[in-house]
């Protein structure tokens, strides 16, 4: 039989952020329990600002009833001269029954004490205390709270707690709270616990105490009346889908209100504007015709029929905040942009200051600037001269808004509010753009710099901090990577494959490795190799037979990757595959480094000229990318198929099987400027 089970556990409010990073967690929590106590049944877990909700539609009354067999000692052991051991009798002790109750089992070639009883299962109203306070314990908010003189810990105070099972009431404690049939509602219609008369009822009594149970409900709430108000007032408001859920989680009764503030703050940087908005007031910034405006939208928990006084209040709590920021702004554009201080601020604990990372930076962007000089000057219209003074000035004040007062108020804006203040300043274009874009990309699929020079500024930046990381010795471990060293390195890899830069992964840490204390390279290597894997939608197979070829470029890896993935993803190459894979069997114990020379007065076959002149053809043609040039190599399929069904590769006279094994280790060999065939898996 089952009932449904209502379990509500209810807190004062609940922090946002803490609070969705484990939703999922605690659902997998109270699923897992349920396993254990034998009790699985479908359930929703709920949430408001100030309740942890369980709702069952059908809960088991009882677990099912089992059978336990327990297996004892050897007899031989059990009984010594016809009369029982210890081990006997404490097995009888903890089968609950006399020895005579006890029985015998053949087993592994032996006789064993043997019992077999059946267990009623509980009644599932005995175990819910139990199971909510394992619940309780299982989530990791992260930092907790004791309060009054309890010394346990959860999130937040519990204050109130029911757990209903059919038309009962089940009595648990938890934190000291006892289970009864009342809940609380929002603290605008009533603050005093309100009675649930059942289970039914719940949803109503919270609906009429204006509290909307479900997230999702308050999400689509909020929704609807951000399109009422776009429509009403011709504007558009930023969906930013992360403050959203925070909105969501932190109110029952949602109310999306639209406020204005002082255009005067227009002046701002848009973005300063909004992360105050964002950040300290959880505001949604309005745009007009594209542009940031002097409104905001306030979602308000407040019941009321009048909203003008919660509209006034955020508007007043708005404007010292932009008041701070207009002020911070308006210090740091007469102070100008100046790296004064960054010499007494320390970077990494063996890595110097910010001053010594710049000087690393620098010697870093000036060397790939050299390797990419053609690339830039043909994309900028700048000579030499012009773009290395550029980069020079690039990096020495890509740093220095963080001695700002802006930055240090919001560091998030960092790099954003050095482009702002070198823009307003007179800076070079090149210059205050690669100051806007020296952390890009921030993410996977992020947006990346917007030209060449920009990339060399984020890529120095980058290779500095890895460079300088793994020569003291902070390599990133299973799935710590505190310094986000993976992360730099997918920058990288995207950085030179969008804007087809060579970068030879060796070539390049031995051309800059000088500047940090020694280290071993080959590690530092190893690991940008295994962010390849990581990097490359693709066959894991395509990317070891690329890598297996000794590639080291990361941007040849890219396009070899991609041209013979493309092939290997093809339907039919599983059938025709198997040929390639013969030509690599065959060439596996030939040293490819050797001389592969092909005597054609040994071919005694016509499938031997032909293949021979295939391939030539293939090898002296030329070819614009390397999905060309494979398709060619694996268009030898014919050719080789019936070479091998008419000639004996091995024969037994030595030159004609060492000539006829050149033949196709030169075939594999070319291949293998590509990817080693061998590698690939389908």
């Amino acid at each position: 039989m089952t009932q449904p089970l209502l379990i509500e556990i209810g807190v004062e409010e609940l922090p946002a952020i803490p609070l969705l990073k484990i939703v999922s967690d605690i659902q997998n929590s109270w699923k897992t329990i349920l396993q254990t106590y034998k009790l699985e049944c479908e359930f929703e877990f709920i949430y408001t600002p100030r309740r942890l909700v369980l709702k069952h539609e059908a809960m088991p009354l009882q677990q099912e009833d089992s059978i336990a067999e327990l297996m004892g000692p050897p007899v031989a052991a059990a009984f010594k001269d016809g009369e029982p051991t210890g081990a006997a009798l404490g097995f009888a002790r903890k089968c609950g029954v006399e020895l005579d109750q006890i029985g015998r089992l053949e087993t592994n070639g032996r006789e064993v004490l043997y019992f077999k009883k059946e267990e009623k299962g509980a009644e599932a109203a005995s175990l819910l205390e139990a199971m909510i306070k394992e619940w309780i314990a299982s989530m990791a908010f992260g930092k907790m709270m004791r309060w009054g003189s309890r010394t346990d810990e959860f999130i937040r105070p519990i204050r109130w707690l029911q757990v209903r099972l059919g038309e009962e009431s089940v009595l648990a404690e938890l934190f000291g709270v006892t289970s009864d049939t009342k809940t609380h509602v929002h603290r605008m219609v009533n603050y005093e616990a309100v009675e649930v008369p059942s289970i039914d009822a719940y949803e109503k009594v919270l609906s009429d105490g204006a509290v909307m149970l479900y997230p999702q409900s308050r999400k689509e709430k909020i929704l609807e009346q951000f399109d009422i108000l776009e429509a009403e007032y011709d504007i558009l408001i930023e969906r930013d889908e992360d403050l959203l859920d925070e909105v969501v989680a932190i109110t029952e009764n949602p109310k999306a209100l639209l406020g204005t503030f002082d255009e005067l703050f227009l002046q701002l940087p848009p973005e300063a504007i909004i992360t105050s908005m964002k950040e300290h007031q959880r505001y949604f910034p309005v745009f007009e015709k594209g542009r940031l405006t002097n409104k905001f939208i306030v979602v308000s928990n407040a019941y009321t029929e009048d909203y003008s006084k919660v509209i006034a209040g955020n508007e007043r709590v708005l404007k010292p905040r932009l008041s701070d920021a207009f002020f911070f702004y308006k210090n740091d554009l007469q102070r100008g942009l100046s790296t004064a201080g960054l010499e007494k601020v320390q970077f990494i604990d063996g890595l110097g200051t910010l001053e010594d990372k710049i000087q690393r930076e620098r010697h870093i962007a000036m060397r790939l600037l050299g390797l990419y000089m053609d690339q830039a000057e043909a994309q900028t219209g700048c000579d030499t001269v012009m773009l290395e003074k550029a980069m020079d000035r690039a990096i020495k004040l890509a740093k220095a808004d963080l001695m700002s007062e802006m930055v240090y108020e919001f560091t998030e804006l960092q790099g954003l509010m050095g482009y702002y203040y070198a823009k307003a300043l007179g800076e070079d274009e090149l210059v205050y753009m690669a100051i806007k874009e020296q952390y890009m990309p921030i993410g996977e699929g992020a947006e990346l710099p917007s030209s060449i020079f920009s990339s060399i500024v984020a890529m120095a930046i980058k290779l500095d901090t890895l460079l300088g990381l793994f020569s003291i010795g902070k390599i990133p471990t299973g799935s710590k990577d505190p310094f986000a060293l993976r992360r730099a390195v997918n920058g990288v890899i995207r950085i030179v494959t969008a804007y087809n830069l060579p970068f030879d992964i060796e070539d390049v840490i031995d051309l800059l490795k000088a500047e940090y204390a020694p280290f071993d390279t080959k590690q530092l290597s190893d690991f940008i190799i295994e962010r390849i894997y990581k990097s490359f939608d693709a066959n894991p197979s395509v990317i070891a037979a690329v890598l297996a070829s000794g590639e080291r470029d990361i941007n040849e890896i890219a396009k070899k990757v991609a041209a013979l993935n493309g092939i290997v993803s093809n339907d039919t190459f599983k059938e025709q595959f198997s040929t390639f894979k013969r030509v690599a069997n065959i060439s596996k114990d030939l040293d490819l480094d050797d001389d592969l020379s092909i005597d054609l007065t040994l071919f005694k076959e016509d499938a031997e000229v032909s293949l021979y002149n295939a391939y030539e053809k293939v090898l002296n043609t030329s070819y614009e990318n390397y999905n060309q040039r494979l398709d060619a190599l694996f268009g030898l399929k014919t050719v080789l198929d019936t070479y091998f069904d008419d000639v004996m590769v091995n024969a037994e006279q030595i030159a004609l099987r060492v000539n006829r094994q050149h033949m196709i280790g030169s075939i594999y060999k070319t291949f293998r400027d590509i990817a080693d065939i061998k590698e690939i898996t389908i």
